[in-house]
């Protein structure tokens, strides 16, 4: 009798974050599809106060109104001298419908007299799992730190990866490669942490 297939959707429209979340789930057999497989996919707000609430609110309301199982993310980039700015605002930092490139150009500006003692920062995860009816039945979380260069450096990965420098590297997550990019970065490692629950609930249905 054959395995029965499993099939989890991944609740963003990320190009990028969406090929990512891939290949890190694409091992463990799971039939993935994105929210560009829909039609009828819905833009959730992202009104939470944390990226625990935003995760759990893209994943919750997306998988009641797609009736399938949905994994969603909220992640950021919190900087310690911005107080954890930009935090849950990190995709808007610089405006509502702001671009990668106009982010990293504030979050320069606002650091632009800070020596690198006083860059340090780091990029957070939230992982929420939410079965056809709305409930969420898995979470994860967890964090990768580092600083804010002076200039962005490497044209890997999204966000504010060109600007966020692992320490133990001497490299931004723009200059490493997908591969060692999964195995460092806060949504690897919050996407690892959720894998064995995930697994659980692929062998139960």
């Amino acid at each position: 009798m054959g395995e029965t297939s499993f099939l989890l959707t991944l609740g963003t429209t990320n190009i990028a974050k969406g090929k990512e979340l891939v290949q890190l789930l694409g091992p463990y057999g799971f039939e993935i599809r994105t929210l560009a497989d829909y039609d009828n996919a819905i833009d959730v707000v992202e009104d939470g106060d944390s990226f625990a609430e935003n995760a759990r609110k893209k994943a919750t309301e997306q998988a009641q109104h797609l009736g399938c199982w949905v994994l969603a993310d909220d992640s950021g980039l919190e900087v310690k001298s911005l107080d954890g700015r930009p935090g849950i605002y990190s995709a808007r930092f610089a405006g509502p419908e702001a671009t990668d490139l106009e982010n990293n150009a504030q979050l320069l500006k606002e650091l632009a007299d800070l020596s690198a003692a006083k860059r340090a920062a780091r990029y957070f995860c939230h992982v929420a799992v939410a079965d056809p009816s709305g409930e969420v039945r898995a979470e994860s979380f967890d964090h990768c730190c580092g600083r804010i260069r002076t200039e962005p450096s490497g044209s890997n990965g999204f966000g504010y990866d060109p600007l966020f420098e692992v320490l133990e590297f001497h490299r931004t997550f723009g200059q490493l490669g997908p591969h060692l990019k999964s195995l460092l970065s806060h949504r690897g490692r919050a996407i690892r942490a959720i894998v064995p629950q995930l697994v659980a609930l692929k062998n139960k249905h």
